[in-house]
């Protein structure tokens, strides 16, 4: 029987250890980028800056993202932001003696951060009664503290430049 699924690339750096120490850039998109985590609220004023207000699955996710790191202790969630229809985290992987594989060596594939968004959405899921997620993240290897600087002030300013983000779809009713 032939497989007539589409191949699909793989979005990781070949032959870089995902489970090194570092801190990643991550992205989780809903499903058909439903706008279903939170509503944008844009202000009527000069000075009033847009109000993030999160819905029932965005007060699920950030529960669950508030207390990942009772499951793992090796990574720490330095920053995120729940948006309309996606979740942009900066993780920072921690040194620690453990080892993924069999023979002591680190297994990319087997990643504490593939891990950590695999374990937050199944949380999320079996409470939603319902899997909302997409298949795959996105994640970025933070390289230097300037890239590191930027991507922090991208999160804070997301909810800010929400309808000029890449997820944003102007045809989801307000």
């Amino acid at each position: 029987m032939k497989n007539n699924l589409p191949k699909r690339k793989s979005t990781r750096l070949k032959g870089y250890d995902y489970s090194a120490p570092g801190a990643y850039f991550v992205t989780i998109c809903v499903k058909d980028r439903k706008e279903l985590l939170s509503k944008i609220i844009v202000g009527t004023g000069v000075l009033d800056c847009p109000q993030n207000i999160l819905t029932n699955y965005g007060e699920i996710a950030n529960k669950h993202l508030q207390n990942m790191s009772d499951f793992y202790e090796d990574i720490k969630l330095t920053k995120f932001v729940i948006m309309p229809n996606h979740i942009h985290l900066l993780i920072q992987i921690l040194e620690t003696n453990k080892s993924n594989g069999p023979s002591g060596t680190p297994v990319p594939t087997n990643s504490e951060m593939a891990k950590f968004v695999s374990t937050f959405k199944r949380f999320c899921n079996k409470e939603y009664g319902e899997n909302i997620w997409q298949a795959r993240s996105n994640d970025h290897i933070i390289r230097d503290e300037m890239d590191y600087r930027k991507i922090w002030e991208y999160i804070d300013t997301n909810p800010l430049k929400w309808e000029k983000d890449c997820f944003y779809n102007s045809e989801t009713p307000m």
